[in-house]
Formats: structure tokens, C-alpha cells, sequence
């Protein structure tokens, strides 16, 4: 009899360590992950604008129909209104959001350099305007305030 107790002993000092490992696992690997899940939640809200932009025919023509020499930055007066006004309305309260209208084939990057972990979307926008199909690309720049 006393020997089945020894070997019960054994096994719950076992589960109790192995309980405590798992425990202390958990704990720092939620620990690890709370930045990455900020920047997930962060492109997650980019990828939504971006998306309800690209899908809208009215604000996809404006960046299509952009007149002049790209590339058209947040603050340059032929950035689209209609979509400057989306992309703030649909911004959330802690973020700084900024557009900027792009060709497809050229790096597109913000003009002021800021001291924060910016995170960056793009996506293509086509469009068929008076002068025929027209591909642009539009990236959004965000970042906490």
C-alpha cells in the first residue's frame, strides 16, 4: 500500500509542475504578443478603409482622374477632397492617418519623416476615365498620436 502512494505523490508533484509551466508559458507569451496585436488591429482598420475606397466608383474615379504629375501627397491641393474627408472620417481617434496617390510602378513613401512606428497599406485602384483605364495606387500611412 505504501508503495502506490509513493507513486501518487509522484504523479501529482508532476501536474502540479507541469501546471505551473503552462501557466508561466501563457503569461509570457501574452506578454510578448500585446505589440504585435496593436499593429495587427492597426492594419486591420487600414485594410478597411483601403477596401471600402477601392470598391466605392465614386471616390476610385477621383484618385483615377487626379490631374497632374504623380505622386500626390495629403497636403497637395489635387489630392481628392471626397477622399481626404473618407479617410479622416473613417479614422479612429488615436491614429494619424495620411493618403498619398501613386503609378504603380514607382516607390510611394510619405514626405515628412516621423519619429513613430508608422504602419503602411496600399492598394491598386483602376478605373476607366475619359483618357481609358487608369491604375494607380494608393497607400495610407498611419501612426499613434
Amino acid at each position: 500500500m505504501k508503495n502506490k502512494r509513493g507513486w501518487i505523490e509522484i504523479v501529482e508533484a508532476f501536474f502540479a509542475v507541469m501546471l505551473v509551466a503552462a501557466f508561466l508559458l501563457i503569461f509570457l507569451n501574452s506578454s510578448n504578443n500585446e505589440a504585435d496585436d496593436f499593429s495587427y488591429e492597426v492594419y486591420q482598420i487600414q485594410i478597411s478603409i483601403l477596401r471600402e475606397i477601392q470598391t466605392n466608383d465614386f471616390l476610385r474615379t477621383d484618385v483615377a482622374a487626379a490631374v497632374g504629375p504623380l505622386p500626390i501627397g495629403w497636403n497637395d491641393s489635387r489630392f481628392p477632397a471626397d477622399l481626404k474627408s473618407k479617410i479622416i472620417e473613417r479614422t479612429p481617434n488615436y491614429l494619424e492617418c495620411v493618403g498619398r496617390i501613386c503609378s504603380t510602378t514607382e516607390i510611394c513613401k510619405m514626405d515628412e519623416v516621423i519619429e513613430k512606428d508608422v504602419y503602411s497599406q496600399f492598394v491598386t485602384i483602376a478605373a476607366t476615365v475619359e483618357e481609358g483605364e487608369v491604375y494607380r495606387r494608393l497607400n495610407l500611412f498611419c501612426w499613434t498620436k
